[in-house]
């Protein structure tokens, strides 16, 4: 069930790594070979090993795993993609999961690992990099990469959508896995392609002076951070599964209610506190919302509502690009209008052009949808034998 060393370089100075392969994941064989690698990424499962493992397998989310013992196990093949990152961007670049290498590490984000974990995950990052000449600066978490579309508290896409293995920013962490730079501030919010969703993430990530190169992950903790307090939201303990109909939302006075029966979550009392189910919390899968049930389109879309990778699928089953509309005709946009944002638009399918052609292996993923006869499709409850000649292709930008 191990196997010694990745079998594509010659032995290192490191230590040999060995690999188990009880999670291998049956997504390997659809997976694309990625075209390039320029990032490593580095995750917490916030679960332990024994309900992460499956997840990770059954899905293909990460390329390795190590658990809670510094065991490492293969769940997709590190030169092909795996769908680790959700929606996310680096430098200008979207959809990190195309050019990176993901690893989880059972724990959670302001929790130390074990030095078992530490050590398994020096010596496989030194492996990574070599293979792929990375630099230190691009061994990253997913709190760095990870964005959010706009919603009833961020007009604008933002970072902040995840904490997920922030502590590796910690100057004290990356010590110890012999890793001697970082990145020295977000390049998307210097560019403005985005904002600040999360000033305590920002602070993590970037600040600098002795207090953090000394701070470890313990110092990153916060108490009752599942607890709605003053200056601290549905939004800021839930993040994008604040209304998940599994989020359960149990108020001072003791009673209780799941995100999906909440109608206004800015009205939400001090003291409710929060439980998010950690399959959920992690790489929960988006979908698009619903004018009149999620809100108005600015409630929805926010500042982007006009923008070009907005889109609008109105009841008659008819599309449209949120930069062809007028502010009027927003207002306007009817009841049960679907609403996408940051999506591209790609198609029609013809019997020259396949889905694969269009967004490669992602036309199967759930957040990729197909307009047919009018009705948004997920990728995975499409038969690729059976799309219509004409179908138009919406997925992540």
């Amino acid at each position: 069930m191990w196997l010694a060393c990745f079998g594509l370089v010659a032995a290192q100075a490191w230590a040999v790594i060995q690999f188990d392969n009880r999670y291998y994941s049956p997504r390997n064989r659809e997976r694309s070979v990625r075209k390039a690698t320029s990032l490593i990424i580095l995750h917490t499962t916030e679960a332990p090993s024994r309900s992460a493992l499956r997840k990770l397998s059954d899905l293909g989310e990460c390329h390795y795993c190590i658990d809670e013992g510094g065991r490492v196990y293969r769940i997709v093949d590190h030169r092909r993609e795996a769908y680790h990152a959700g929606r996310s961007m680096w430098n200008g670049r979207a959809n990190v999961d195309e050019f990176s290498v993901g690893i989880e590490m059972c724990g959670y984000h302001n929790k130390p690992l074990s030095a078992a974990q530490y050590r398994s995950l020096a010596d496989l990052i030194g492996e990574l990099k070599h293979i792929y000449k990375i630099p230190d600066h691009n061994v990253i978490s997913h709190a760095h990469v990870a964005y959010g579309a706009p919603n009833k508290w961020h007009k604008r896409s933002h970072r902040g959508r995840k904490r997920c293995g922030m502590m590796f920013a910690l100057p004290s962490v990356r010590n110890r896995l012999n890793l001697k730079s970082r990145p020295a501030s977000d390049p998307d919010v210097k560019a403005r392609r985005l904002v600040v969703g999360d000033a305590y993430l920002a602070q993590v990530l970037y600040s600098r002076g002795p207090a953090v190169v000394a701070a470890g992950p313990a110092a990153i903790a916060k108490p009752d951070d599942n607890v709605i307090v003053k200056g601290r939201s549905a939004w800021d303990v839930a993040r994008d599964a604040y209304n998940d109909k599994t989020t359960l939302y149990t108020f001072p006075d003791g009673s209780k209610k799941f995100g999906n029966q909440i109608a206004d979550f800015k009205q939400l009392p001090v003291g409710t506190r929060i439980t998010v189910r950690a399959d959920v919390r992690e790489n929960r899968l988006e979908t698009y919302q619903v004018i009149g049930v999620n809100g108005k389109a600015q409630d929805i879309a926010g500042d982007e509502v006009r923008r070009f990778t907005t889109l609008y699928v109105r009841p008659d089953g008819k599309y449209v690009r949120g930069s062809q509309l007028s502010p009027e005709e927003v207002l306007k946009l009817p009841y049960g209008t679907k609403v996408l944002a940051g999506y591209s638009v790609g198609g029609p399918i013809a019997p020259n052009r396949l889905a694969t052609a269009i967004c490669g292996n992602r036309w199967r993923s759930p957040d990729t949808f197909f307009l047919i006869e009018g009705v948004l499709v997920p990728g995975n409850k499409v038969d690729d034998a059976k799309i219509p000649v004409g179908t138009m292709v919406f997925f992540k930008s």
